[in-house]
């Protein structure tokens, strides 16, 4: 069964929580107050996400059981403020009043490719300094990243922009396969909806449970999303848009084309007309991912597909993704997106009648998508692919195929650390 390890990632089962302690937090400095939570808003930033922190920290719901937070929303540069829908914000703070906030929350920032203001970052450091805790939301974390404030730890951010970020700030150890990361004094969540996730656990960890179920029970979303607890990660082949430009991009076009081929990274370095040293050493400058781990995530990420809309078997899937065997398959997928739900297979046309006999055992067959997952190869299981709830791992016994167990948190620096996959030998 998922759990939230005590540093706050989630993780899938006891057995596969860090080994690291979370990192030790400052004392707050007596000026700021712990209840006091600030806001830092940027031109340009989506309303969504800077409305999320504003929604949860800035309404009292103290007749629901949940306790109060005193909200100083704070421009992060001159003003007014203007949304990406055109609107116009004016903030009742500037950056002075971080300095009264024991939480100071960054919730988006507008471009990837700008540096955030001097005067802001400095703010944020100041802050950390003195015992706040800072948190980013979604793109927010290369605000963070730019203040130094994830060297050196783990991270997170939205999937689209995790390359970007990995390879901007190779110190940082991120991971886009997390809801969100706590690291002690320093938390960032993935994409936009993540941020409530977060914020959700920042009351859990302040007041308890029963705070912030009641919190979710106002904002009508889960308390905890069991959804990607139990394994179901959201990734995607997008690479940083600095790509374009890059002589590889011709490469990494063909590869993506040419997936169910058997080729390695040998093959793709001839085409670049580069040297094997040469050709990791541009990919990963261009990636932050080693060309061996981005070329088996992107296997399996056409496999994932290929299970979610097709009906092919799991051999078939294997075959066309480039696998010379369906146990390869299995083992890579489970490294990378753990058991995985495939929630939406092909449906049956709808005037096709349902001729599957019942099982007298069992009900009766269901019209529709069929929840699946993805097992290891067992004894007296060839395909390893049926439905039926998921089976948490166990310790010890897990099959050779699927290698040794998925470290989380603590691995080497950059995107290719966050996809863990063999180094040492051809893909399948």
């Amino acid at each position: 069964m998922s759990q939230e390890s005590s540093s706050g990632t989630v993780t899938d089962s006891p057995s596969q929580a860090p080994s690291a302690s979370p990192r030790a937090i400052r004392k707050l400095s007596a000026r700021r107050r712990p209840e006091v939570v600030a806001v830092l808003l940027f031109s340009g930033g989506p309303i969504f996400e800077s409305s999320i922190p504003l929604s949860v920290f800035g309404i009292d719901r103290q007749d629901a059981g949940v306790p109060r937070y005193r909200l100083l929303v704070c421009a992060g540069e001159d003003g007014p403020l203007r949304t990406t829908g055109g609107l116009e914000l004016t903030a009742p703070y500037g950056l002075e009043a971080l300095s009264r906030a024991g939480t100071v929350v960054v919730p988006t920032w507008r471009s990837i490719s700008q540096a955030p203001p001097p005067e802001a970052l400095e703010a944020i450091r100041r802050a950390h300094e003195e015992g706040a805790r800072i948190i980013g939301l979604c793109t927010g974390a290369f605000v963070l990243a730019a203040a130094g404030l994830l060297d050196g730890r783990p991270a997170t951010t939205h999937w689209m922009y995790a390359p970007t970020l990995a390879k901007r700030y190779p110190s940082v150890h991120v991971d886009p396969r997390e809801l969100f990361v706590d690291d002690g004094d320093v938390l960032t969540s993935a994409g936009t909806a993540a941020g409530i996730d977060l914020c959700l656990h920042v009351v859990r960890t302040d007041h308890g449970g029963e705070a912030a179920a009641a919190l979710a029970r106002r904002l009508v979303v889960p308390p905890r999303r069991a959804d990607w607890q139990t394994g179901q990660r959201h990734m995607d082949r997008s690479l940083p848009e600095e790509i374009g430009a890059d002589p590889l991009a011709e490469v990494v076009a063909w590869a993506l084309e040419h997936l169910h081929e058997q080729f390695d990274v040998e093959a793709l370095a001839a085409r670049a007309y580069m040297s094997r040293r040469t050709f990791d050493r541009r990919f990963r400058s261009l990636t932050g991912s080693a060309p061996l781990q981005w070329l088996i995530t992107q296997r399996v990420l056409q496999a994932q597909r290929l299970l979610e809309t097709s009906d092919y078997s799991v051999d078939e899937v294997a075959g066309r993704c480039g696998f010379r065997s369906p146990v390869a398959l299995r083992g890579h997928f489970r490294r990378q997106l753990g058991s995985y739900r495939a929630a939406y297979r092909a449906r049956r046309p709808q005037d096709e009648p349902d001729r599957t006999p019942p099982t007298p055992d069992l009900p009766p067959p269901r019209r529709g998508p069929v929840p699946q997952i993805l097992a290891a190869p067992g004894k007296g299981d060839p395909d390893a692919y049926s439905a039926g709830p998921r089976v948490p791992e166990q310790p010890g016994r897990a099959d050779a195929a699927d290698g040794p167990p998925r470290g989380r948190f603590r691995a080497p620096r950059g995107l290719g650390a966050a996809l863990p996959g063999p180094r040492d030998r051809p893909v399948g």
